[in-house]
């Protein structure tokens, strides 16, 4: 069995007019809720093995506050372009490809395509809203990272920031 999180981004800032949609960092409830996700999850007693986030300003900010606070090495993160604003296809073929001695991965995007994949790879019922810093956390029921597949999973907790307050 392996695990992954898939994790939107943190609430992005809209201030700067001329900065590309790709370039949008974080704005200051994206800081602020960054942290408090990562010591929820690592009271959970989660440990990622793998980070993989787009490149977006916004989710690679994202991916290492929560890489700092679990106590990943941030040189160790993976940033991948395809990944923003990936479909759920496009990220689920990138999880296929995650090296096979790791049993537990982070995976940092946006919706609507993040949405998407933890609705199609658990079939336990649709999750209504994946809002920025949502974290889905699928055990999948595979022992190889290729072997994933749409359906293939079982959504263990969907925390949102509300769910943390």
């Amino acid at each position: 069995m392996k695990q992954l999180l898939l994790i939107r981004h943190g609430k992005s800032s809209w201030d700067i007019s001329e900065l590309s949609d790709h370039e949008r960092p974080l704005n200051e409830r994206g800081k602020r809720d960054a942290p408090r996700m990562a010591a929820a999850l690592k009271s959970r007693g989660i440990e990622p093995e793998h980070i993989a986030s787009s490149s977006a300003v916004r989710a690679a900010t994202t991916a290492r506050i929560l890489a700092e606070e679990v106590s990943y090495p941030e040189a160790k993160i993976t940033y991948d372009r395809s990944l923003y604003l990936a479909s759920a296809t496009e990220m689920l073929s990138i999880v296929q490809q995650f090296d096979e001695s790791v049993e537990t991965a982070f995976l940092f995007g946006h919706n609507p395509g993040m949405h998407a994949l933890v609705n199609r790879l658990a079939l336990s019922g649709p999750v209504d809203e994946f809002p920025t810093l949502a974290v889905g956390w699928l055990n999948l029921n595979i022992e190889f990272w290729g072997e994933a597949e749409f359906g293939c999973g079982t959504l263990t907790e969907l925390l949102t920031p509300r769910t943390l307050d």
